[in-house]
């Protein structure tokens, strides 16, 4: 069976890893997540991806530890993207929202926070339990530091332990917690929300944020400004510059045309 299902709606591609029982990632199916998450980026009729897992239990828990101890290396090719299609995909400059159906610990986790927007069903629950396999959650070392506060972040690294969505959500992590009956449905409602949006200010945000993260303040708006950066530099130049700002002259929405 694949084990990733893939629905398009208009703009928005939602994505559902399938894996029973518990969606686990082995090898073979980082490579088709990366597959999938790079055709989304180079498909310019999409705008927005929605990440979930099948079933009511599990939305990721990471590497499939059967597959690598049957032999699937865990240093091996991942795929484009690296793990999970997402966490090293680059250039992807549209919107991706995470809807975590239950657990989600480890690589799991690690792929939860490479998309934009977090929302979880009430259940949900979250770990980084690889201080406890002897290894490191390499990714979340790198970026969960730098998405809430420095403490907590190196207590849950270096504990392992447990949270859930509350906790997540106090501490920003995830934006909204939501019944199970209606974490899809609140998904689709964002997506289509940014699928009317206009892509290339998408696009030039998601730049300049990634720019910004390891550059000095200054050094970042200079590039903006000298137009240094790929998407703003389409942006300032674009039709829907023009739109933006005819529209706001005229009263009326806006119609985003991507170019």
């Amino acid at each position: 069976m694949d084990p990733i299902k893939t629905r398009r709606d208009g703009a928005i591609l939602e994505v559902t890893l399938d894996r029973p029982k518990a969606n686990a990632i082995d090898l073979a199916t980082s490579r088709i997540m990366g597959q999938v998450f790079a055709e989304f980026r180079d498909d310019p009729e999409l705008r927005v991806a929605i990440l979930t897992g099948a079933g009511e239990k599990f939305f990721c828990p990471g590497w499939d530890l059967k597959a690598a101890a049957e032999g699937d290396a865990v240093d091996g090719n991942y795929g484009v993207g690296g793990f999970g299609g997402l966490q090293e995909l680059r250039d992807l400059n549209k919107p991706v929202i995470a809807a975590v159906n239950g657990i989600a610990c480890g690589g799991g986790l690690e792929l939860a926070i490479s998309a934009d927007m977090i929302l979880a069903a009430e259940h949900a629950t979250f770990a980084l339990p690889e201080i406890r396999s002897g290894t490191v959650a390499d990714a979340a070392s790198v970026k969960l530091p730098k998405r809430i506060p420095y403490h907590i972040a190196m207590e849950l690294l270096l504990t392992g332990r447990w949270f859930n969505a509350e906790e997540g959500h106090r501490w920003g992590l995830i934006n909204e917690i939501l019944p199970a009956d209606q974490l899809m449905d609140r998904a689709w409602e964002l997506a289509r929300l940014l699928a009317s949006g206009p892509p290339l200010v998408y696009a030039a945000i998601k730049e300049v944020v990634r720019d910004a993260e390891d550059s000095k303040f200054q050094d970042t708006m200079n590039r903006i400004t000298k137009r240094q950066l790929h998407t703003v530099d389409i942006l300032y130049a674009s039709e829907d510059q023009l739109e933006g700002a005819k529209a706001f002259a005229e009263k009326r929405d806006p119609v985003w045309k991507g170019k």
